[in-house]
């Protein structure tokens, strides 16, 4: 059944800090670090990423994201410093909220050229995803309900539908969390050509908080799933 959120959940804390293992065909892949900053009329989420052990060895990846937001939530820019394998890439994403405008700028860091240069029309009040999720964690979203949220990455602008999916425990190093499963439909055609099913486990309490998230992508590439090791 498809409705808005019952009601706002309590508002989240100013500073936060997930620790994240990836776990990737039973191996650990890498780690992830997601920081959240919350300020009187801004906030900023800064993510770091990357791989370890034998992927890292075979394919060495290093990503440093940034998205900063105004104080109704909407993202006004982000900023993607890459290094995946041989590729290094530096991507930045300026969204005009005014103007309902995004400006798209792909750089090959290692050549200096432009690589893609584009501007899109967007949603009013878009988010990237890692907004998206923050906006999730402020609302009572019951199984059975769904909700649409408008969400961009600079080269399209799309409504995404977000399921509340069942109540499940998950298992984690900080303990067992009683959570309700998420289902966030940004792939297949939506923001994203590439198949696959993206869930999110909330923590069934009133700080939402993110323990667990998997990609299911077809059997060639397999499973991600980003399970929290810490949370400060």
């Amino acid at each position: 059944m498809a409705s808005f959120a019952l009601a706002q959940n309590a508002a989240l804390p100013a500073h936060e800090v997930f620790n994240y293992s990836i776990e990737w065909r039973l191996i650990t892949a890498g780690r992830l670090r997601l920081e959240r900053l919350q300020a009187r009329t801004t906030s900023q989420i800064n993510l770091h990423m990357e791989s370890v052990g034998f992927v890292s060895k075979l394919f060495k990846v290093e990503d440093d994201y940034s998205s900063n937001f105004n104080q109704d939530g909407c993202v006004q820019s982000t900023l993607l410093v890459s290094e995946e394998g041989s590729r290094k890439r530096e991507t930045r994403v300026i969204f005009d909220v005014a103007k309902h405008k995004a400006s798209y700028l792909e750089r090959d860091r290692i050549k200096n050229v432009v690589l893609q240069n584009k501007e899109i029309e967007i949603h009013p009040c878009v988010r990237d995803v890692a907004g998206a999720l923050t906006y999730l964690r402020t609302l009572n979203l019951e199984p059975g309900h769904s909700i649409d949220l408008a969400v961009s990455d600079g080269k399209k602008s799309v409504m995404a539908k977000v399921e509340a999916q069942q109540r499940e425990d998950v298992k984690t190093p900080e303990g067992v969390f009683h959570t309700i499963r998420y289902e966030a439909y940004l792939f297949d055609n939506v923001l994203y050509r590439r198949s696959a099913h993206l869930n999110i486990w909330l923590s069934d309490d009133r700080r939402k908080l993110p323990v667990q998230i998997r990609v299911r992508m077809q059997f060639a590439i397999g499973t991600i799933n980003l399970l929290l090791q810490k949370h400060e």
